[in-house]
């Protein structure tokens, strides 16, 4: 059974100059053909293929040749590597020699003085094959993580360049054609008819020039490779239909007829030209989201080496590393603290809006912020083992999927262009041999007809199209799909589940309650907390700190301050102790707090957190925090009720804060207390009773414990 089993490997390039689904099926049919790829999915949208072999029979050279060899492009990558271990130009010449030889590089050079060779290698080379090249010959080389962040930035560059080139083509088309709409315009009576120089064949002919082969280069030179290469795509048609139309115009101007057709071949190559503008724009915004997601990254760590600390590219840290982290600090990698204790800010990644506690022992993310105290944690996860690069790569991978329905449509593509043009012909002979025998301008006519309304191909555009522009206008708004597939079916959603918190609720502590002791006034007790906690660093702190500034009240400095870590703060206030935190606190201070204990049960069977207050040692007051339902979940989960859609509510937070903001929203079915990695397990449980679920996160922690489900996977809002 064993022996059955073939080990395969994964590779994602990028495709340059693919233009329509005619394309896409193009690709996959040679790739498919390659000895050892069990599949390939070419994606339009972000320009990419994704591809599955078995690498003792291929490999990603092979594949990148396939793919250039009936012409498209893969785009190199240039990296820089440091050397060490060279001592002469026979070294230098000797690596470069092996690096020329090493497959998919493009062009290598070493340089003695610095230390440094700098390589162009193909799509689908790993930068460690490189490294492996050299090292095989007995030096020492690293990548210099610098470079790839400006590369990365240059290839952001190269795209925004390209998009404003095709902006500026449009351009110069539209304002080439827009006389012809004038002239369309005048022929129909709709508006007065202007000057008889635009109604001028010669000054036609003048004008659809430069459109024609300026404008209209690139579908030329696509139209040249698929010819070549015995396909036709959408390039193909219109570049004969509008060649037909502009050649034929020519051919009559110069006979001395007026009825010409220029018009034709102008509008069809601007209108084209925009379409694909708007498409390249739309395929920059869907990208977007990743960008976004690599954005929470830490650009640098601070870590311990001989003995002292240093600041680092977030690249160049070591599983095992020893990395401080300080107040406001974001966590570079995942890991384990060691030293020390803190509150970590995890609501990017959970979307839960108080912070965690962390001590010795304790996991600590990547991407988080640490709110509160200086400790020291082990590195145990790097670069793309870390939590949010394996939620990043499931994006791509996700990015790179179809819907059954375009795959459909893919195929069909495939055969539109040639079918198109066989119809063209068919019409052209139809007209001339048997309607009007012997009358080529109506036969023609037909011909460029049929080719103009198929040229631009909707069939294969369409549907990857609204696709793409439908994943990038959610992501816009925080919601990312995890393919095609699965915006297909929310038409078939029958169940909703809500993660509470940053979902329904705001993700951000606000203070609910005071109940006030002694006789004591509400304000003055939020006057006098606010002052105590203004130079806390615990969110808790803040949210009082911010509520007294939202009544304007005055907040000075406490004469003295200091943090309890897991306690709460003490400070001295007018001459008065002032002491906020937990019970642990109180008890430590020898406050009973029997009497009260029944009031705080009760603010924190609603859900919220209760902080106790003490002046000179009595308790003065508890406050009340929590995390308030948003502004319009309500009116939103009414709403989707009103569709016809059961509203589920998933959260990790106790039952008895969940039912009190269930109740707050009405939300009636809650699954409370559910840990992430139990959360595909609650929405399996709900798809095995034949329902369609879509779940709704704010969290990025609600994506790993998706990934073999069905449903949705996610950062922000997935689906």
């Amino acid at each position: 059974m064993g022996d059955n089993v073939r080990y395969t490997e994964k590779v994602i390039l990028p495709i340059e100059g693919m233009t329509c689904a005619a394309c896409v099926n193009r690709i996959e049919k040679v790739l498919t053909k390659v000895e050892g790829v069990q599949e390939a999915n070419v994606n339009i949208a972000n320009e990419k293929a994704t591809i599955v072999f078995e690498p003792d029979k291929t490999n990603a050279i092979t594949l990148v040749q396939k793919i250039e060899g009936i012409g498209y492009h893969v785009p190199t990558h240039k990296v820089e590597l440091a050397v060490e271990g060279m001592t002469c130009a026979a070294c230098v010449n000797r690596i470069e020699k092996k690096l020329k030889k090493t497959p998919g590089v493009t062009e290598a050079s070493v340089n003695l003085a610095n230390e440094r060779a700098t390589v162009t290698f193909q799509g689908g080379v790993e930068t460690s094959e490189i490294i492996k090249a050299i090292e095989s010959l007995g030096y020492k080389a690293s990548e210099i993580k610098e470079n790839a962040q400006e590369e990365s930035k240059a290839q952001e560059e190269r795209r925004h360049e390209f998009i404003e080139k095709k902006k500026r083509l449009f351009i110069f088309s539209a304002i080439l054609t827009a006389p012809f709409l004038v002239y369309m315009l005048g022929m129909t009576g709709v508006v007065p008819e202007y000057p008889a120089i635009i109604y001028n064949p010669l000054f036609q002919w003048l004008l659809a020039t430069p459109v024609q082969f300026i404008a209209g280069k690139d579908f030329y030179i696509g139209a040249y490779k698929n010819l070549k290469n015995k396909t036709a795509n959408m390039d193909v048609l219109v570049a004969m239909g509008t060649s037909a139309a502009y050649f034929y115009s020519v051919a009559l101007t110069l006979m001395g007829e007026v009825h010409v057709y220029f018009e034709a071949s102008a509008i069809i190559i601007t209108l084209v030209l925009l379409g694909k503008t708007m498409e390249y724009i739309a395929r920059g915004r869907a990208s977007d989201a990743i960008k976004k997601l690599l954005g929470m990254q830490a650009k640098t760590a601070r870590v311990l080496r001989d003995g002292t600390e240093k600041d680092i590219p977030i690249e160049d840290v070591l599983v095992g590393d020893v990395v401080v982290v300080r107040p406001g600090d974001k966590i570079p990698v995942d890991g384990e603290l060691i030293e020390g204790t803190s509150a970590v800010d995890e609501s990017m990644l959970t979307g839960e809006s108080l912070p965690v506690e962390k001590k010795v022992g304790d996991s600590v993310i990547g991407a988080t912020i640490n709110k509160h105290g200086t400790f020291k944690f082990r590195a145990t996860k790097v670069g793309k083992d870390t939590a949010l690069s394996q939620i990043v790569r499931v994006v791509e991978e996700a990015q790179g999927s179809k819907a059954p329905i375009q795959r459909l449509v893919d195929v069909i593509s495939g055969y539109f262009a040639m079918v198109a043009l066989g119809i063209a012909v068919l019409a052209f002979l139809i007209w001339y041999f048997i309607v009007m025998p012997g009358e080529i301008t109506p036969a023609l006519i037909s011909f460029v007809s049929v080719l103009v309304i198929a040229c631009p191909c909707a069939l294969g555009l369409a549907t990857p199209t609204s696709l793409m522009v439908g994943t990038g206008k959610g992501a816009e708004n925080g919601i990312l799909f995890k393919s095609g597939e699965f915006l297909q079916n929310t038409q078939k959603l029958t169940t909703i589940v809500l993660d509470k918190t940053g979902t329904i609720t705001k993700g951000k502590p606000d203070v609910t309650d005071i109940i006030a002791f002694n006789e004591q006034s509400k304000e003055e007790v939020l006057r006098i907390a606010a002052i105590t906690e203004k130079n806390s660093e615990h969110p808790l702190g803040e949210c009082i700190v911010e509520a007294a500034k939202e009544k304007g009240m005055d907040i000075p400095d406490p004469q003295s301050f200091k943090a309890i870590p897991g306690f709460g703060v003490e400070a001295i206030v007018g001459n008065q102790e002032i002491s906020i935190g937990t019970r642990k606190l109180m008890r430590q201070n020898q406050i009973d707090l029997t009497p009260y204990e029944e009031k705080a049960q009760q603010l924190e069977s609603d859900g919220k957190t209760a902080m106790f207050m003490s002046i000179n040692r009595e308790l003065a007051a508890i406050l009340a925090v929590a995390d308030t339902v948003k502004e319009h979940s309500k009116e939103a989960i009414q709403q989707l009720q009103k569709l016809g859609l059961e509203v589920v509510m998933l959260t990790g937070d106790n039952q008895r804060t969940a039912e009190a903001i269930g109740k707050q929203v009405g939300v009636n079915r809650i699954l409370a207390e559910v840990l992430p990695e139990e959360k595909a397990n609650e929405v399996k449980k709900l798809q095995d009773q034949g329902k369609i679920v879509a779940m709704v996160g704010d969290g990025v922690n609600d994506a790993p414990s998706f990934g073999n489900s069905r449903h949705r996977y996610g950062y922000g809002n997935w689906f």
